[in-house]
């Protein structure tokens, strides 16, 4: 059974940083990666990362954010620097089974709150 388990999130000042990270286990994973929800917001794509290191971001955190992930021990760190208010939101984790028929499971979420 794949289980994810995320930490790192919390509150920090604006301009601060933050190191998200989820390790999985259960199986092997093509693709991991880290999506945002706000309040009142659809749930948004922020880096994702393959097996190979070929990595993804979103416009809005290109050159604040850096995915990274250590296949040996299956866990995706996201580096989250000059945090702004509107980073605000429940970090989830992703990780794909499959590249065929691929198959998606979520980690339960981290808050992370950027006061400004």
């Amino acid at each position: 059974q794949v289980q994810l388990v995320e930490s790192g999130g919390g509150l920090v000042q604006a301009g601060g940083s933050l190191r998200l990270s989820c390790a999985a286990s259960g199986s092997t994973f093509s693709s991991m990666g880290w999506y945002r929800q706000a309040p009142g917001k659809q749930r948004e794509l922020v880096a994702t990362i393959s097996s190979g290191g070929m990595t993804n971001y979103a416009d809005s955190v290109k050159g604040r954010f850096t995915i990274s992930r250590d296949n040996a021990k299956n866990t995706v760190y996201l580096q989250m620097n000059s945090l702004k208010a509107e980073d605000t939101a429940v970090y989830l984790c992703n990780a794909v089974v499959g590249y065929l028929v691929p198959r998606q499971h979520w980690g339960q979420g981290t808050q992370v709150t950027v006061s400004s």
